[in-house]
């Protein structure tokens, strides 16, 4: 009886795992009336790459799962990439596998991995291919800076980590400091958790309201934070100093690679 019991429990806990996902994904085929035939026309291209925040990934992408899209994790190759947290992602499609035409473009930030990713002509150049006929052109944290490297942030009003929104300048984004951020078809996040609040306005703007409603209440989204030090200006100064001190030479090396990147673009 004990044995029948610990496998029941264990399929309670495998089924709650999947049920967001599940339900995410029902809504989506609900509210699409051209029903599988559309789903599968429209594409959503999300880069994944090695060193990139994991979460930057994982929420937006959780969001999107509401507009029962063809989601698309691409890279260079099929390759398992490994993120800063050591957790592997494996991509499901490369850069010449990848539809020309998309819905959305999503490019996720990184503490060190994205200053490579600015240097990198072949990713630079996918990016600015798909950017350039992307319906919705987008990014969290740091991605914003691989956007501005591809040329596509030129003129755009665009944010990105606090750390970083000082070189949004640099390739000729207009800096803003905002948790998210709307202009024409480009909206970008600001650090991390903003992907959260980003994936829930764009499933409300090409879905509707009360769509995003329901998958904010399915995800349980109410942050309730234990502290008040998510931005600068509410956390302690010795935060702030710390950060400065760690990032301080990655955000000098981030500034020339964008420099070198203007230049060719």
């Amino acid at each position: 009886m004990e044995e029948l019991t610990l496998k029941r429990r264990q399929l309670f806990d495998l089924m709650g795992a999947g049920l967001a996902g599940v339900a995410l994904s029902q809504l989506a085929t609900q509210q699409n009336t051209a029903g599988a035939q559309a789903l599968n026309g429209e594409h959503i291209a999300m880069l994944v790459y090695p060193e990139m925040t994991l979460l930057d990934l994982v929420g937006p992408h959780t969001s999107f799962s509401a507009l029962g899209m063809t989601v698309h994790l691409v890279w260079k190759t099929l390759t398992p990439v490994m993120t800063e947290g050591g957790i592997v992602v494996m991509p499901t499609t490369t850069f010449a596998q990848c539809p020309n035409d998309l819905e959305i473009l999503f490019i996720p930030g990184s503490t060190l991995g994205t200053t490579p990713l600015v240097r990198d002509r072949e990713v630079v150049e996918f990016v600015r291919a798909r950017g350039e006929r992307a319906k919705l052109v987008t990014s969290v944290c740091t991605g914003s800076l691989l956007l501005g490297a591809a040329g596509l942030l030129r003129g755009y009003r665009a944010t990105s980590h606090w750390f970083t929104r000082e070189l949004l300048p640099e390739v000729e984004a207009i800096r803003v400091d905002a948790r998210y951020v709307e202009d024409r078809n480009r909206i970008t996040g600001a650090g991390v958790t903003s992907g959260i609040d980003f994936g829930l306005r764009i499933v409300e703007k090409l879905r509707g309201r009360e769509l995003a409603e329901t998958t904010q209440l399915l995800m349980e989204y109410a942050p309730e934070p234990p502290f008040n030090a998510g931005e600068p200006s509410t956390a302690p100064q010795a935060s702030v100093d710390t950060i400065a001190t760690v990032l301080g030479l990655p955000l000098l090396d981030a500034r020339l690679a964008l420099q070198e990147a203007a230049a060719r673009f």
